[in-house]
């Protein structure tokens, strides 16, 4: 077997499992976000926010902002989560002093803890005193702080509660002190985080923030060329497609081909077996799985269905923490091919005697739908998916001071149409006012939910009073125009078909002194001035429009 001529050159390839050094040929930069990232730590006092899910090339995008930062005349500090022990976060002052330590030894400057620590005053005004009167005059130049896997914290609330609202003062601060704007902040994580934060004092609602995408057809080629491997048009169509862009994994597949190690037929069979050359990566996330029971059931499920499911936002997360799979909303899919074979077919594997293992996958698919909150008539969300997802989205609109807009509806005269064509009539009515409802509603993080009975409750995050106005008559519309016939004698002869009645309410979370239930029951309030005034209409709630 005859090597590649990659190796004939001086330069030695080395295999990719850790950040991309910085004079590597194999490095691909993605425009726009990485352009925009090395503006903004070129700026007095900025903060940068980074995301993606693991092994999408944080690390290696860390180090040539860290070297940006030099070029600057930066002093730079790495604070990186992942080599922090546990013991660190038994509580705050021990993590404050531990942090104040950590940048003055790698600024190769003596702790004097002592004399800048004050027990009476808090850990939080030691630790912004030691930096403002000791560590950034003595450095005397722009400091490049950095905090990498930040979701690594976001498990200890007790950390979390001042550590976070502590970076935010932080970075306000350099808008009226001059020492702090010496202070440049990066923020990388691989999840979102959901702790009960004030939206004046998150982090994560101010700075820039950019996610870095998988790589596109293009980088693929690119890279391709710079490995000098010779790949047709339609090959990196087939490789980009496995692994979906996902920068480690065509790094490796590209490694392998460059080293004449596999053919590129091999390298599609073999991929999602344990003889292919990303068994070590998918065994690793197998374990990971294996050891969350409720993420190992809801990946299979992801994996063996044939379009995009709903999944309760926390589990959706983590599988998205694991670059297992992209999310729309509250809608996730298997992020690459790869990924659909290899889970979708572990049980099986695992089991010789794949009936007995396919009817156990189904009974925990059964299990999962329970899990993750979906309603078996109607096949939307239900009340607890609805109350948890309420939730966690009057959280994030308080972060990012955005508007939260609430639609409560009910099926006019729903008993009389039950009582008039039976039950068995009523569930498929209800059926087909779902799946109408869901049509019209379509962005990703929006839900509808069935919250009980013929009432089904609309989340529409980021959408103000006029936007779910406009939504709410769309769904009105839509409902008249599936013209399910409902004629009785004890409705007037007017009323020829199913009808829904339609109660708004939005509000910014935050700016009043209102809350979840006063949102709801503004919404609710509506509804029933929508039915007293002889439902079919929508109304839209007196109560909160002054925000607007």
């Amino acid at each position: 077997m005859s090597l590649n001529p990659i190796f004939s050159d001086k330069e030695v390839i080395e295999f990719p499992d850790s950040p991309i050094p910085l004079d590597s040929k194999f490095y691909i930069q993605r425009l726009p976000c990485e352009g925009l990232a090395y503006a903004e730590i070129e700026k007095s006092g900025s903060l940068l926010r980074v995301k993606a899910p693991r092994k999408m090339g944080k690390s290696s995008l860390m180090l040539r902002l860290m070297n940006h930062a030099e070029v600057l005349g930066y002093r730079t500090v790495l604070i990186d989560f992942l080599q922090t022990d546990t013991a660190i976060f038994e509580n705050t002052n021990k993590f404050f002093r531990w942090l104040c330590v950590n940048i003055a030894r790698q600024l190769e400057l003596e702790p004097k803890l002592t004399d800048y620590w004050d027990e009476d005053m808090g850990s939080k005004v030691s630790c912004t005193l030691y930096l403002e009167s000791y560590i950034l005059p003595q450095i005397n130049q722009p400091l490049f702080l950095a905090f990498n896997e930040l979701n690594c914290v976001f498990e200890y609330n007790n950390i979390i509660q001042d550590f976070l609202p502590l970076i935010r003062f932080w970075y306000e601060q350099g808008r009226q002190n001059k020492i702090w704007q010496n202070l440049n902040l990066v923020l990388v994580q691989s999840t979102e985080v959901y702790v009960s934060l004030n939206v004046n004092q998150s982090p994560f609602n101010i700075g820039l923030a950019i996610e870095l995408p998988a790589f596109n057809l293009d980088q693929v080629k690119d890279l391709a060329k710079r490995y000098q491997i010779n790949l047709r048009a339609d090959q990196i169509q087939k490789l980009t497609d496995l692994v979906g862009g996902h920068p480690y994994l065509v790094h490796l597949a590209l490694y392998h081909l460059g080293c004449d190690l596999i053919t590129f037929e091999e390298l599609l069979q073999t991929s999602a077996t344990l003889t292919g050359i990303y068994r070590d990566h998918l065994q690793s996330l197998w374990v990971i799985l294996h050891k969350k029971p409720e993420l190992a059931m809801a990946m299979q499920r992801v994996a063996t269905a044939s379009e995009s499911i709903q999944l309760e936002p926390m589990i959706a997360y983590q599988l998205y923490s694991l670059g297992l799979v992209n999310l729309a909303g509250n809608y996730c899919a298997s992020s690459c091919e790869l990924y659909r074979l290899y889970f979708g077919l572990q049980l099986l594997r695992n089991n010789q005697d794949d009936a007995v293992k396919l009817k156990q996958l189904q009974q925990e698919n059964s299990l999962l739908k329970a899990l993750v909150y979906i309603d078996p008539l109607t096949e939307v969300a239900n009340r607890r998916q609805f109350d948890h997802r309420i939730e966690i989205e009057w959280k994030r609109m308080l972060r990012e001071i955005a508007p939260l807009s609430l639609v409560v509806c009910d099926i006019d005269h729903f008993k009389i149409y039950n009582d008039t064509y039976g039950h068995q009539a009523g569930d498929q009515c209800l059926r087909e006012v779902a799946q109408a409802i869901r049509s019209v509603v379509q962005r990703p993080g929006d839900l509808v939910a069935r919250y009980g009975g013929e009432e089904f409750v609309l989340i529409l995050p980021q959408t103000d009073a006029k936007g779910a106005l406009y939504i709410a008559e769309a769904v009105r519309q839509k409902i008249k125009a599936l013209a399910l016939p409902f004629k009785t004698e004890k409705l007037p002869a007017r009323h020829e078909s199913v009808s829904i009645s339609l109660g708004v309410a939005s509000t910014i979370p935050g700016v009043d002194a209102g809350d979840i239930g006063t949102l709801f029951l503004a919404a609710d309030e509506a509804l029933y001035e929508s039915k007293n005034n002889g439902r079919d209409q929508v109304k839209l709630s007196s109560f909160l429009q002054f925000q607007y």
